[in-house]
């Protein structure tokens, strides 16, 4: 058992050893030369991990915005974290074993899946996999579910997402990307489809429709089609606005002046930007060639499902509108749904930018501007609705103002909830 933890902390969970390991093995079964091999499996190493430096720079800035957000106005309410979901899970149950089992049966049972039958998806995101495991085992374990059973089913369940939320996504992944090499393995996908689909029902169609890629701009603004400068348009006055409202008494900025520190924090984050997109590049460059190893050998006609920061630089202008739009809809949403008795839910930052950009891409890929406008605004409100079902059950379960994020995983908790355990307790 201690192995199997040794294996699962520190290689299935650390994502750029996993698909440096994987991209090896496609090296090798493709029976490259030595220099070849280690050309590749390094460079993919550094183009994860500068994809991941990328990301902690946009978190930090994303952090430090919630925190002025919050106390700028005023708003009290939950913050979805399956961190603190995962953690509780493991320390104050013992669940820790069941989850890392748990973690490798998901992992095994999309192999065998994507061997044996259509659909050739292999999930990529450990740290997704790692927040399905957490969610299946902890549901699984309060249905009455124990050894064995508990790690067999949560296995099966997270299996199966992680191999149907790639293949619904992927004819439009293809539409985005213009090819079939890669997948998106991100478990927010039933909130991209929900935008996706109300982009179809509001957006534009055929010859009307309209690319935010494509939008025209006077010869004054043509800056702005630099993405980086356009990210700095929209992230500077977000940041100093939010801090005049939240006063110089909020976050660590030490004797510098406050606006000024949440102006250099706008700028980090677009450096954070520019980072991760460097690494997506060299992440690509390096990864999808050496999969067609994996794909001649092991499984034939494999795709990679990669996480979502991956598909930014295809319509980087997209991310952007998907950020504003659905935080907009999650800041309706902290409004409304205490109206009907649900839980005030704050918005979370981080999931606006990274499951709201990834949103963008999809409404905009089918409803254009408007549907990619609108269908932001309803993925915020969705994205936000479905954590707020899972607060009172939670609480019942001792989970005191708790819920997860990521609607993939919290679909998979509530079908426990309302399926799985009924039948359960009803044998």
């Amino acid at each position: 058992m201690s192995v199997i933890n040794f294996i699962i902390t520190n290689i299935l969970t650390q994502a750029s050893i996993t698909i440096s390991l994987i991209a090896m093995l496609g090296l090798i079964l493709q029976k490259k030369s030595f220099g070849q091999v280690i050309s590749g499996t390094l460079k993919t190493l550094l183009g994860f991990q500068v994809l991941s430096a990328g990301s902690s720079i946009i978190v930090a800035s994303l952090t430090y915005f919630g925190k002025i957000f919050t106390a700028g106005f005023h708003m009290q309410g939950i913050i979805p974290s399956i961190e603190a979901i995962n953690g509780q899970a493991m320390n104050d149950l013992g669940l820790g074993s069941d989850i890392a089992l748990t973690f490798l049966a998901i992992f095994i049972v999309n192999i065998l899946i994507a061997r044996f039958t259509k659909w050739k998806y292999i999930f990529l995101t450990g740290q997704a996999i790692l927040w399905m495991a957490t969610m299946t085992t902890v549901f699984g374990y309060f249905a009455g579910l124990r050894g064995a059973f508990l790690i067999i089913l949560g296995g099966i369940v997270g299996g199966v997402f992680a191999v149907a939320m790639p293949a619904i996504a992927q004819p439009i992944i293809r539409k985005v990307t213009g090819s079939n090499d890669i997948a998106l393995g991100h478990f927010c996908t039933i909130g991209y489809l929900f935008e996706a689909g109300v982009a179809y029902l509001t957006g534009e169609r055929g010859e009307n429709k309209k690319s935010i890629e494509d939008i025209q701009l006077p010869a004054a603004f043509e800056f702005l089609q630099d993405t980086y400068l356009s990210v700095m348009v929209v992230m500077v006055p977000l940041y100093i606005v939010t801090a005049a409202f939240a006063g110089p008494g909020v976050g660590d900025h030490g004797a510098q002046n406050y606006l000024m520190f949440a102006f250099l924090q706008s700028i980090q984050f677009v450096v954070g930007v520019y980072v991760l997109l460097a690494g997506v590049r060299l992440l690509l460059g390096e990864i999808v060639p050496a999969f067609r190893g994996i794909a001649m050998k092991l499984v034939p006609d494999a795709v990679p499902a990669l996480d979502c920061p991956v598909f930014f630089p295809y319509s980087p202008n997209a991310v952007i509108l998907g950020f504003v739009t659905t935080t907009i809809g999650t800041i309706i949403a902290m409004f409304v749904l205490p109206m009907f008795g649900l839980a005030m839910i704050l918005p979370g930052m981080l999931t606006n930018f990274f499951a709201g950009g990834t949103a963008g891409i999809f409404g905009n890929a089918v409803g254009g501007r408007r549907g990619a406008i609108i269908g932001g605004i309803a993925h915020g409100f969705f994205i936000t609705l479905l954590p707020a079902l899972l607060v009172g059950i939670f609480a019942h379960l001792g989970f005191v103002n708790a819920t997860a994020t990521d609607v993939d995983t919290v679909t998979a908790a509530l079908l426990y909830a309302w399926i799985i355990s009924p039948i359960m307790k009803a044998f």
